[in-house]
This record gives C-alpha cells, structure tokens and sequence, in this order.
C-alpha cells in the first residue's frame, strides 16, 4: 500500500499536538508500508521523519481548495490528513480525514498563529455544525483520536463515514523513573491558559499547599500572566516557565510528584498520557475525556474545588501512595502506542480504498 501522509500541519519550531500526532504516526506507519508526506515548508523535515516527501502549497492558502491537484498526480493508493480541512474537490483517490475533537464549539478563540482572515473563518465556522458536515462527509473514512469524540461526533450526527479511533500516544524510547527514587515536591502543568483551562483553580489550590512549587511550562503571553500572578494565594510558590524542551520538560517529569489538569474541556490530555507513560502521577478533573485517558492512572477531583485538588495532592503524601500511583499509571499508559495507532490506520485505510471504489464502480 502507498499512503500519503499529509504533513503540512507539522510546526517548524518545537511541536505542538497535531504537529506529533502527524509526525509519530508518519514514523510508526513507516515501518509497515510505503509512506510518503505531504509538506509545505522545507523546515518541517527538522520535525519529522526522514521518509519520501513532496512540496506542495501551504493548508493555510487560498489554494487549499484545488490541493487534490496536486496529489492526484502523486497517484497515492490512499491519503490520510490529521486534521479535516484538506482540500479534496477533484480528488481521485481514497481519502481519510480526522477530527481531534469538538472543544471548538464550546470555545470558539482560534489559535493566535492562525492569520486573521482564517481567524474570522474559524469562528464564523464553529458557530453551527453543518459545515463541519460537509468537511467530513467528503471523506470516505473519519478517524478521530478517542472514544469520547467518536460519541459525541455521532450524538452530533457530524457524519455518515464510518469514524474509526486512531489514538494518540506517548513518545517512545523513554526510560520510566524509578518508584524508590522517590518524587520532589512539585507539581507540573502543561497546556495552555486558555479560560477552559482552569489553571485559576490550581492556583487556589496552591495556597493549601506552601510546601509545593507550582511549575507552569508552556509559553504565556504577558498579559494572561499579570491576571494568574494577580490570584497567586499569599505564601503559594509559583513558576512560569515560558515554555520549556522536550528534554528539559521530561526531566521535570521524573523528578515531580504530579502533573495536574483541572481543565473543564479537553479534546484529548495528551500531557496525561505522556506523563504516565514515565510514572508520573496525575491528578485531574473530572470529565469523561480525561476519565477515558487517564484510567486506573490518575486522581480524578472536582475541577471547582481547590480544596479537592489540595487533597488530592496530600493523598500522595500517605505511605506506598506515591508508588502505587506511579505503577498505576505505568499500568494506564501502556494502553496506548503508536504501533497501535498505526494498526489503526492501516485497517482504515483498507476500509477507504474500498469504500472509494465501490463509489466509483
């Protein structure tokens, strides 16, 4: 099979979620058939893997509408794109499109890095799902990255595609942190600040806890920052770090006692798995997403209640407990791989290139 891997979302800097999930699965599908990518921008090799490639337009362009094009001189025996807004008018091979998730319509702000006429779009967009109809009935498959989607994409009735999961994972190759080596007394976040986000209620939460240091990775606007230090409790430490590596955030992991996420929506909580995945415990909110991912591995508290969280995190302190939370979540992120998602992808992949040409007989 020659699949072709749409890869003109990848970032040209350091990753961010869909950036990874094209680029991983490109890496772990490589292995089981001929792949090929799809880029926009020569920068984007540094992040991915060194397979076949072609240069075509930017997704972000005008020209997106005429993209299947392009491809249809490629001669794929089937395209996948890790999102849903490729163009495909014309297209004259099997298609699979993705959507992560629906969070977009209960939080309408697009990312800032979007230009401001695709801003505009994206909101004129979110307020009604028929468009979304449209994008993902041009597929001949939809995957999507959770069970939690998959049921609310069908209580939506976003399609009439089969919609197959093709999950998200943790990177691979790294070494788990020993449960005997002990933990800091740190908590981690990882995400943005965004409203939905919640990171006010752990910031509450922190005063409870003056003997932890509260350590907010991701890059933050100056702004967004002068409102979370305004409601830093008295005696509470706090880090914002800015944004941090790969290697440096890792390094965080193995030595904190928790990573924590009391957002109120999420399309997926990959920080979650990726923590697991090294031992690290996690405490979050209470929602079916991150009750789907986080499993027998994490603490899950009411996201409105600091005090909940605060105590979550003292559970930790009661003997073996921080251990058992370790292996437990071990345990949980073993669930996902990327060899699996991959498995996932190939099956539909089958599926389309059949249901493309009985469409066309």
């Amino acid at each position: 099979m020659r699949i072709l891997i749409d890869a003109r979302f990848t970032r040209t800097d350091q990753h961010d979620g869909i950036s990874r999930f094209g680029a991983s699965l490109i890496q772990a599908v490589a292995q089981r058939a001929e792949v090929a990518m799809l880029i926009s921008d020569e920068r984007q090799l540094a992040l991915l893997p060194d397979v076949p490639h072609v240069k075509a337009t930017s997704p972000l362009s005008p020209a997106e509408l005429f993209i299947a094009a392009q491809v249809n001189r490629l001669k794929p025996d089937v395209v996948f794109c890790p999102m849903q807004t490729m163009g495909s008018w014309g297209r004259q091979y099997p298609l699979i499109l993705t959507l992560h998730d629906l969070i977009y319509y209960e939080h309408p702000k697009p990312p800032g890095f979007l230009p401001a006429p695709v801003r505009l779009l994206w909101r004129l967009y979110h307020k009604a799902y028929w468009p979304q109809r449209l994008l993902l009935n041009r597929a001949d498959v939809v995957a999507t990255v959770s069970h939690t989607t998959r049921w609310l994409m069908s209580e939506k009735r976003l399609t009439r595609r089969p919609v197959r999961i093709v999950g998200n994972a943790p990177q691979g190759g790294r070494e788990p942190r020993s449960l005997t080596a002990g933990a800091d007394k740190t908590l981690l976040y990882m995400g943005s600040f965004m409203p939905y986000k919640n990171v006010e209620t752990v910031l509450a939460g922190m005063g409870r806890l003056p003997d932890y240091e509260l350590h907010l990775l991701s890059r933050i606007s100056p702004t967004r920052r002068d409102e979370l230090e305004a409601q830093i409790p008295a005696g509470a430490r706090v880090v914002f770090h800015d944004g941090v590596s790969d290697a440096e955030y890792e390094a965080l992991l193995h030595r904190t006692t928790a990573l924590v996420s009391l957002s109120r929506s999420e399309g997926y909580g990959l920080p979650l798995v990726e923590a697991m995945s090294l031992g690290t415990p996690v405490i979050a909110s209470d929602i079916p997403i991150f009750r789907e991912v986080g499993g027998v591995g994490a603490t899950f508290v009411d996201p409105d209640s600091p005090a909940d969280f605060a105590a979550a995190v003292r559970g930790l302190e009661a003997p073996g407990a921080w251990e058992a939370a370790s292996a437990a979540a071990r345990t949980q992120a073993a669930a996902f791989s990327w060899d699996a998602s991959a498995d996932a992808l190939l099956a539909a992949a089958e599926e389309a290139i059949d249901a493309f040409r009985r469409r066309r007989d």
